[in-house]
């Protein structure tokens, strides 16, 4: 289904087409979803949130002052409701371990990765996305598969974009180094 622009919906909606609405929601559920889910990594909390934003932006949007895109502030609210819902379960989240690894070097590691069938490589690195804390999974998520610029992410995370550039290059280093250590541990696992 091709979706109109977000601000005929919203227009809509604010004149009394409640009907609208869901035409917003059905074009948008699925990232909201992504979003939340890659925070609580629960289904059920994920759709929990994805039911609370809608509801939350619903009742919000009258101060929606279209001075960013309606999506960033969409993508805000459900990230501080899946982060304020994961404050209140307290879930532990496990950081990657900050070893050094000896020899490493980024062509090394693009060179192990680039012989893996893609399907290997997609399971590596879902595998090591998983490690992430929700923050720096969502980071990862907004910037490379979702494709939002630096400015959008802080927007949506409520940090300065210098803070979301110096997250995201040390993500990507621990990414690195996690894929390295897999890399090796195989590979040493292959060859006893």
């Amino acid at each position: 289904m091709k979706y109109q622009s977000d601000s005929l919906y919203i227009d809509k909606v604010l004149e009394g087409d409640v009907s609208a609405y869901s035409m917003i929601v059905d074009k948008h559920k699925d990232l909201v979803f992504t979003v939340a889910l890659r925070i609580v990594r629960n289904r059920e909390d994920a759709e929990e949130i994805v039911q609370d934003t809608f509801l939350k932006v619903y009742q919000s949007l009258k101060s929606f002052k279209k001075e960013s895109k309606f999506s960033t502030w969409l993508y805000r609210i459900v990230y501080n409701t899946a982060i304020s819902k994961t404050r209140k379960r307290q879930l532990e989240t496990t950081d990657l371990e900050y070893e050094i690894i000896e020899n490493y070097t980024l062509d090394n590691i693009k060179e192990d990765v680039s012989r893996l069938e893609y399907d290997e490589q997609k399971i590596l690195i879902n595998k090591v996305i998983e490690k992430l804390s929700p923050e720096e999974s969502t980071l990862i998520n907004l910037f490379y598969l979702k494709e939002y610029s630096t400015e959008e992410i802080s927007e949506i995370m409520n940090l300065s974009k210098a803070n979301v550039k110096v997250k995201l290059h040390r993500i990507r280093k621990r990414l690195y180094k996690e894929v390295q250590q897999i890399i090796e541990y195989d590979y040493k696992k292959m060859y006893k």
